[in-house]
């Protein structure tokens, strides 16, 4: 028996097992690096600073993934928060406003997240670059909410865009435009991770260029990575010597999320004189929420709990509506003096997301990311605010467009309200088939935006078109078969209808 089999039958005995597990570990974790360092040797000299932060990043990232095991939670520990570490927002605008909101408000940065691309509607470039309403893009709507602060209360609340390497080339482009706006616009990437062979766990890139065969080699490693990204950029140093001392951040993509006066003011004068460094606001689940991330009491402290961290045995419980009843909302405000000193403790502690994706010639990859509101359990006097749903707005598909798009919302300056003519202030559930999954093709087959004042419910599935001035009420459901299509004519109401193929319209 050669000495090799000897060594590794040793190693597979019950004691060596995990013994025989750190040697391909550290077997592994050498491979990686020197492929990183193959890398590296392929960035210029203009490259080379940030290409190493990157990779460095990412290999303390592999490392923490190599230890980890299984669901990172304890299901037997996770508690329902206490009840005062979940604040209604009731409670916080009860309080009202001082007289000196401006000198609060010049203490706050608005942060957004710009990574995300508009594939997943059709579109190419940045998300934040689609037209949302009356020619308004996500972008345009942040700056006017902004300037619109800065204006009423004379002061100088800056914008900062978390872009990625997917974005930030367009983004920069169209940032001119706001030159003349009342707001300071700042600008930083997140890091550029490489992806790994789901077999291998190698790095599949060969050199730093991500153009070319190269393309699909790199990834922005979740939003988690604002943290190191923003401590990086020397943009967090710079705000703190500007005297600011908080940043609000959110989802580009969530038009819910607007500067609150009364959040930022409990903030800034807390009622028990001790600040929070950290704040997540969380609203209340609805049946399509089930999948959200929630707020427990984990280990004495609150910690963000992901679908993804569950025990498959849990999953049912952990969408349960009744037993968790909250969700993260992702718009957070966090200090930034706790963001410089957690960041250089190297004490930001976040769950690693496993995200496998299917590149285009079939080969499978993992991605490693983090989520930027696993971030809380690492901060001292953490608190969730339970918000209104009027906060959450996210537009993630033509059906959430049509929603910001109807006259169920109102705009000024930025800012969407839902109308005071809707007599529930609940949102209407709308499901548009994959025919209108496109942006161009969404608004092809809409003359105009039909009126949704009192819709309860709509579903539209097939080859289906809008005339112009259409009424929608209560529960509306059209169907076009495979091969049928159906014109709802200019000026129709219908209201409890199901439209089915043949064009017949019944009473629901």
């Amino acid at each position: 028996m050669s000495r090799f089999v000897q060594d590794l039958s040793k190693a597979m005995s019950q004691d060596g097992a995990s013994q025989f597990q750190e040697v391909i570990r550290q077997e592994l974790e050498l491979s990686v690096k020197k492929e990183l360092e193959k890398i590296l040797t392929t960035a210029s000299s203009h490259e080379f600073q940030h290409t190493k932060k990157d990779l460095d990043g990412f290999r303390n990232l592999f490392h923490r993934f190599l230890q980890e095991k299984g669901p990172s939670v304890d299901w037997g520990k996770i508690q329902r928060p206490p009840e005062d570490s979940i604040q209604p927002y009731e409670k916080i605008k009860a309080r009202g406003l001082p007289d000196n909101i401006s000198s609060v408000l010049n203490k706050l940065v608005v942060v957004k997240l710009n990574g995300g691309l508009g594939t997943s509607m059709g579109c190419k470039g940045p998300k934040s670059l689609i037209g949302v309403r009356n020619e308004n893009t996500f972008l345009d709507l942040t700056v006017q909410q902004i300037e619109h602060l800065n204006k009423t209360y004379n002061t100088d609340v800056p914008l900062v865009l978390m872009n990625s390497f997917n974005t930030d080339e367009d983004t920069k482009k169209i940032l001119q435009k706001y030159n003349h706006c009342r707001v300071k616009i700042y600008t930083f990437n997140q890091s550029r991770y490489p992806r790994i062979n789901k077999e291998s766990l190698l790095p599949i890139a060969k050199d730093v260029s991500y153009s070319g065969e190269n393309t699909e080699a790199w990834y922005p490693p979740g939003h988690g990575d604002i943290y190191a990204s923003f401590y990086n950029s020397g943009l967090l140093d710079t705000f703190i010597g500007e005297g600011k001392e908080y940043i609000f951040v959110s989802n580009i993509d969530n038009l819910g999320a607007t500067v609150d006066l009364y959040i930022l003011n409990h903030l800034m004068n807390p009622p028990n004189g001790k600040r929070c460094e950290f704040v997540m606001e969380v609203t209340n689940k609805t049946r399509a929420d089930v999948k959200g991330g929630t707020l427990t009491q984990y280990e004495g402290k609150l910690r963000l709990v992901e679908i993804a961290q569950v025990p498959k045995a849990h999953v049912d419980e952990f969408k349960s509506v009744s037993k968790f009843k909250i969700f993260n909302t992702n718009n957070l405000w966090v200090s930034l003096a706790a963001v410089k000193r957690l960041q250089e403790q190297n004490a930001i502690d976040m769950e690693i997301i496993v995200n496998p994706k299917t590149l285009d010639g079939g080969l499978n990859v993992i991605q490693l990311e983090t989520a930027v509101g696993a971030a809380i359990k690492s901060f001292e006097n953490s608190l969730g605010i339970n918000v209104p749903r009027s906060r959450f707005l996210p537009v993630k598909t033509t059906s959430d467009l049509l929603l910001v798009m109807s006259n169920l919302y109102s705009l000024e300056a930025g800012s969407l309200t839902m109308s005071e003519k809707r007599e529930f202030p609940t949102v209407p559930l709308v499901k548009l088939g994959s025919s209108f999954t496109k942006v161009q093709d969404y608004l092809r087959r809409f003359e105009s935006i039909p009126d949704m004042l009192e819709l309860d419910h709509l579903t539209v599935s097939g080859d289906v078109t809008f005339g112009k001035n259409v009424s929608l009420k209560g529960t509306v459901i059209i169907i076009a078969n495979h091969g049928d299509r159906i014109d709802i004519p200019p000026g129709a109401v219908l209201e409890n209808k199901i439209v089915s193929g043949n064009l017949r319209i019944l009473d629901h």
